[in-house]
């Protein structure tokens, strides 16, 4: 199948994380070089170590990357709305920026893309390299929001994902949001697949977006989602000629 994307845009959102930033700018740039036309847009949401320092560092290297900076920290949902608004791309990929998503896995992602296909996401289930709290909180998680949104999607908690610009951009916007993309998608009348990607050890730092402040808006979030879905309305548009 010929590539069907003109231009894709990878982008990262992160929040401290300047030891991870050299290494996954570069991870990027072999895993893609020869394979599509890209971008890659970070998000320094509101960071207070060095990642400002590491990004100016990589830009000097780097004539692929952007940054965007976000002068205090919004959250990760708000980050990658941000990096998809910039975006040049007519696909979006978006990665976690603690290194722990593999960018090779983009090209499994691409692959499943056809007619209809509005998001791929990643499916981490049989390779997560989290501690067991982490890894228990998401399996409990996702088993709930599946059940009661009815997203067919075994991972939504995934970094690793690819959707086209434009759908994202219609999406309703929220605090969370990116959580519930699947779900999302599916209530504008697109279709959703996950495919198996791999999952890293994070190597540098600790994690930014945690798992307590997940379980604290989890259920105002769920019952915000089943009332956009029970409002929903999908029509099927047709243009006079």
């Amino acid at each position: 199948m010929k590539n069907p994307i003109h231009l894709l845009s990878v982008v990262v959102p992160v929040h401290n994380e300047a030891e991870n930033i050299a290494p996954l700018i570069q991870e990027i740039e072999d895993a893609l070089s020869d394979f599509v036309a890209f971008e890659i847009v970070y998000v320094n949401d509101g960071s207070k170590d060095d990642t400002k320092i590491r990004l100016a560092e990589a830009k000097a290297r780097h004539p692929k990357l952007r940054v965007i900076t976000h002068a205090f920290s919004c959250g990760q949902s708000t980050a990658v709305r941000t990096g998809i608004k910039f975006a040049r791309g007519d696909w979006v990929a978006t990665l976690d920026g603690d290194g722990q998503n593999d960018p090779e896995d983009i090209k499994k992602l691409i692959a499943a893309i056809e007619n209809g296909v509005q998001l791929i996401g990643g499916n981490r289930r049989h390779a997560r390299r989290d501690t067991w709290i982490k890894r228990i909180s998401s399996v409990v998680a996702n088993t709930v929001r599946s059940i009661l949104l009815r997203d067919s999607t075994p991972d939504t908690g995934c970094g690793l994902k690819l959707i086209r610009r434009d759908v994202f951009l219609d999406l309703p916007y929220f605090d969370h949001m990116h959580r519930f993309l699947p779900a999302l998608v599916q209530r504008r009348g697109g279709r959703v697949v996950s495919v198996p990607v791999s999952h890293r050890a994070r190597e540098h730092g600790q994690s930014k977006y945690g798992t307590i402040d997940r379980l604290l808006v989890g259920i105002v979030d769920l019952v915000g989602m089943l009332w956009l879905i029970k409002r929903s309305k999908k029509p099927f548009v047709t243009e006079e000629s």
